[in-house]
């Protein structure tokens, strides 16, 4: 039974450390679907995380978070559609830019605002955070084995965005292959000049891509500041945006596989801090460094063509130039 409680509460932290992961590949999901490369999940998702946590702070409100964080990261995408869609910039640079800007201006901000080195104040329990929600019945099923266990640690007992995130999926699903807007969204993405020539708008398409983008990394920003989290910490996305990056292409654009793959990268995550320095009966002590690093190596190897042909949308990365 400690074995089952164990395994049950390494799961537990599976899914709480792949929300982040899971809603920052879904906010890249639209982008690329769309023909935008962004490499700017991870700027975004700071911002969202500084924005949501010190507008909770400063207001005493998770929901004002909420909206802070998803308000500065729109506005980011739309500083990248500015740049890689209207003037036609280069994507890669324009993300970059984006992920430095906000590393930079985070801490400057916090600093000046809050005055403890670039850290938010903590957030109390007192409607300044999402709180974990007890389902119906949680409490009372917690005593009965396995079943019991199951759904009072496992599925109760999250934030609101957990449910949200997972939620997420299959709408994201039934947008891209089970509508108008995803069936004209993923033309825009392989032929923007068949898109164009159907009398419909290959920028407007892709601005709206960008802003479902910034919509999703502002609640992985405030999901990490304002639910996982009390508060703002420096550069507390720690690569999560590269690696929801990672999550995408291994998953090869398509969201029932990008829930897998973030559900992989945080069951990598949730050994690393479980198992953290554990010796090996008879053998060696695993380093905690290694564990630590076990997510971040999984990525290299995976980006190193392990995961079979991964073919991006055929217009990804180029701006569209309108035929006269």
């Amino acid at each position: 039974m400690d074995t089952f409680n164990t395994i049950i509460l390494v799961f537990d932290s599976t899914v709480r450390l792949s929300v982040p992961l899971l809603l920052a590949c879904l906010a890249g999901l639209y982008s690329e679907r769309s023909g935008v490369f962004d490499i700017g999940l991870e700027g975004k998702m700071l911002a969202g995380a500084f924005a949501g946590a010190a507008a909770a702070s400063v207001y005493g409100s998770a929901w004002i978070g909420l909206g802070a964080a998803v308000l500065i990261s729109i506005a980011l995408s739309l500083v990248h559609g500015f740049a890689s869609i209207t003037h036609r910039g280069n994507q890669i640079v324009s993300g970059v830019a984006i992920n430095f800007i906000a590393a930079g201006s985070t801490i400057i901000l916090g600093q000046a605002w809050f005055k403890q080195g670039g850290r938010t104040p903590a957030l109390a329990s007192d409607g300044s955070r999402f709180e974990s929600i007890t389902l119906p019945f949680a409490d009372a099923l917690s005593d009965v084995p396995i079943i019991g266990q199951i759904y009072s640690e496992l599925l109760s007992g999250h934030s609101i965005l957990v449910y949200v995130a997972f939620l997420a999926v299959p709408l994201t699903w039934w947008i891209l292959f089970r509508t108008r807007f995803g069936l004209r969204l993923r033309a825009v993405g392989e032929n923007p000049g068949a898109v164009d020539t159907a009398g419909i708008s290959v920028v407007w398409l892709r601005y709206r891509a960008v802003i479902f983008c910034g919509f999703l990394c502002g609640l992985a920003g405030a999901y990490l500041s304002v639910a996982q989290n009390a508060g703002f910490v420096k550069d507390m996305t720690a690569g999560k945006g590269f690696i929801a990056l990672a999550a995408l292409i291994f998953a090869k654009w398509r969201p029932i596989n990008a829930m897998y793959a973030c559900l992989l990268f945080g069951f990598l995550d949730a050994l690393a801090i479980r198992f953290s320095g554990i010796k090996i009966p008879g053998l060696f002590e695993i380093p905690p460094q290694f564990m630590q690093a076990l997510p971040y190596i999984l990525t290299v190897i995976l980006l190193a063509g392990f995961i079979g042909k991964a073919i991006p949308p055929k217009a990804g990365g180029q701006p569209y130039v309108k035929e006269r």
